[in-house]
């Protein structure tokens, strides 16, 4: 009897594991140093930071790039960014470097600097947009001017333990690679120069990595049932609830009460499932050839702005979106032959900004879709997204068997197995 349980519980995990298709974060974040020009005593190089990453951007208060030197090196100047130590520059007598640690951490330059320590795609306070929102603002560099470190390809000897922040923990970068040199266009786009040397570093996101718990939960209704599925209990976690603030609290108004700590901590609204982020979809109106679902995005959180956020949404009738309401909408194409997935995202100076937890504290649309008259369907929770991303970020979907179902029908079975086997498992299981 045990034999057989067991059996079935594999062959369950099994089915769930050929069915399971996450969703891509399709793309990760490119490291490029091109080395420019010699100099006396070492190189001159510009540093391309690149997110590749569809719909995960680097939001307030920005990246943070590190790494270990290799030799002696020191930084004399950078442009575009700066270094958060100096370190020990004792030694130095005239000129003094910019940074003399072994392990400098760089952060860029904030909005409205001098002219003379701008650089392109620079200073804007580290914040990245997502390559499928907007690719011309998935840049951002600087240059840096490398002292004691090798004056030609043969004697440097590239950084390494790259780190970044972007703007808490989740990336794990590779090692630096010596690759083809880059080439530049001139302005008349009538020359081509070439860096005289260039090395890439490859920092890749996990979610695992970056927290224990989601960041954000999904809730469902529809037109054709009075119950809300709301998300789970402790969706994403219950740490926060001994410090979280009821919505009628009189201390919301206190000076520096919304202000962001170093940390990052949260300042959550107490709720069941005490999350950062609720994603509530409702399908709201079924025509004859479409349907309509409306789609709301709240903030709990009394100390963050989301600025630049995205909503990744994986549905199976998302191939045919006929229009979306107040938000921006591409699809987005992991698998290229099919088009379930798409992501929405604020129009700017419009909604691209979320505020904090408060009656401002959300935003949202309705998107109209057409039938797909083979698959369109409103049985078993068809009608709901399968997953759900915000900022990147996997949110929690509530359990199967609690979505809204069709009027004199049943709650969606979770295993998906006949009822006549279900009851003879159960008959077993009383009879051992």
């Amino acid at each position: 009897m045990r034999f057989l349980i067991s059996a079935l519980c594999v062959i369950v995990l099994f089915s769930y594991a050929a069915a399971y298709d996450p969703l891509d974060p399709n793309g990760n974040i490119t490291i490029k140093w091109d080395v420019v020009s010699w100099t006396p005593d070492g190189y001159v190089a510009v540093v391309t930071m690149s997110n590749f990453q569809m719909y995960r951007h680097i939001m307030n208060p920005g990246w943070t790039l590190g790494w270990s030197w290799a030799k002696k090196e020191v930084i004399w100047s950078m442009v575009g960014s700066q270094t958060t130590e100096q370190g020990d520059c004792s030694k130095f007598k005239g000129n003094v470097p910019h940074c003399c640690k072994k392990t400098p951490t760089v952060v860029d330059l904030l909005p409205g600097v001098p002219y003379n320590q701008q650089f392109s795609n620079c200073c804007k306070g580290g914040v990245v947009a997502a390559w499928g929102q907007d690719p011309s603002s998935a840049v951002s560099s600087f240059q840096i001017s490398v002292g004691q470190g090798g004056t030609s390809n043969k004697t440097v000897k590239l950084p390494k333990n790259f780190t970044l922040l972007a703007p808490g923990p989740g990336y794990t970068c590779g090692p630096a690679k010596i690759v083809p040199s880059t080439t530049f266009l001139t302005a008349d786009k009538r020359r081509k120069t070439q860096a005289l040397m260039t090395w890439n570093v490859t920092c890749t996101y996990s979610q695992f990595l970056a927290r224990k718990n989601p960041s954000c939960c999904v809730s469902l209704s529809s037109f054709y049932n009075e119950t809300i599925t709301p998300c789970a209990s402790c969706a994403c976690g219950c740490q926060n609830k001994k410090n979280c603030v009821k919505g009628h609290s009189k201390f919301l108004d206190m000076v520096g009460f919304h202000t962001p700590k170093k940390d990052n901590e949260p300042l959550l609204q107490c709720t069941h499932h005490m999350c950062p982020i609720r994603v509530h979809w409702h399908v709201k109106v079924n025509y004859k050839d479409y349907w309509r679902v409306k789609i709301a995005v709240t903030n709990f959180n009394y100390r963050l702005n989301y600025s630049l956020w995205t909503l990744a949404v994986q549905h199976p009738n998302l191939n045919n979106v006929t229009q979306v309401f107040s938000f921006d909408y591409k699809p987005l194409l992991p698998y290229q032959s099919i088009n379930d997935t798409g992501m929405f995202y604020g129009m700017k100076f419009f909604n691209d900004l979320l505020m904090e937890a408060g009656p401002s504290g959300n935003v949202q649309s309705e998107v109209l879709l057409q039938k797909n008259k083979d698959t369109f369907t409103l049985n078993q929770g068809w009608a709901f997204p399968r997953r759900v991303y915000f900022n990147g970020e996997e949110c929690m979907m509530p359990s199967p068997d609690t979505y809204p179902f069709l009027p004199n029908s049943s709650p969606v079975n979770v295993l998906n197995f006949p009822t006549s086997i279900l009851s003879l498992l159960l008959v077993l299981l009383v009879v051992w």
